[in-house]
């Protein structure tokens, strides 16, 4: 029994790091490039960001604009732009941290394609995310 156990396992094993090669193909597809720029990418979109909203609240002069985000808006009501900036901070610092803990977790255990899937696959909704409100922002500011 518990040798028969030990090659279940052995063989559910061998299927998952096959299946690995495909996940990371798909994780190349939506990032093509090495893993370490979309941490730059991540830290840029951060900053453009934090500046692009700050450039539209406060030297715009506009009184019709606000933040819509949740988590900036709170931040902005409690702390102001200082305040913003730290939970930006954070909150990039997380998806981040994440990333490569669960990037070295699934290498560690020999399963190198799922953790390249697993860093994009929680980075990317990030990077989507900052882009649209980067977009947003811009729209707002020239208007």
């Amino acid at each position: 029994m518990c040798r028969s156990a030990k090659a279940m396992l052995d063989k559910s094993r061998e299927i998952d790091t096959g299946l690995g090669q495909y996940v990371e193909r798909l994780s190349r597809l939506m990032w093509p490039w090495r893993e370490t720029w979309l941490l730059v990418v991540v830290g840029s979109l951060f900053v453009f960001d934090y500046v692009s909203t700050y450039a539209v609240l406060e030297l715009s002069g506009k009184t019709d604009v606000y933040e819509s985000g949740r988590l900036a808006s709170w931040a902005l009501e409690r702390g102001g732009f200082p305040f913003l900036f730290l939970v930006d901070v954070v909150a990039a610092s997380v998806f981040s941290i994440a990333a490569l803990v669960s990037r070295y977790l699934y290498t560690k255990k020999g399963f190198r394609g799922y953790g390249r899937a697993a860093f994009v696959f929680l980075l990317m909704p990030y990077v989507v995310m900052a882009v649209f409100a980067i977009v947003n922002n811009i729209i707002v500011l020239l208007r």
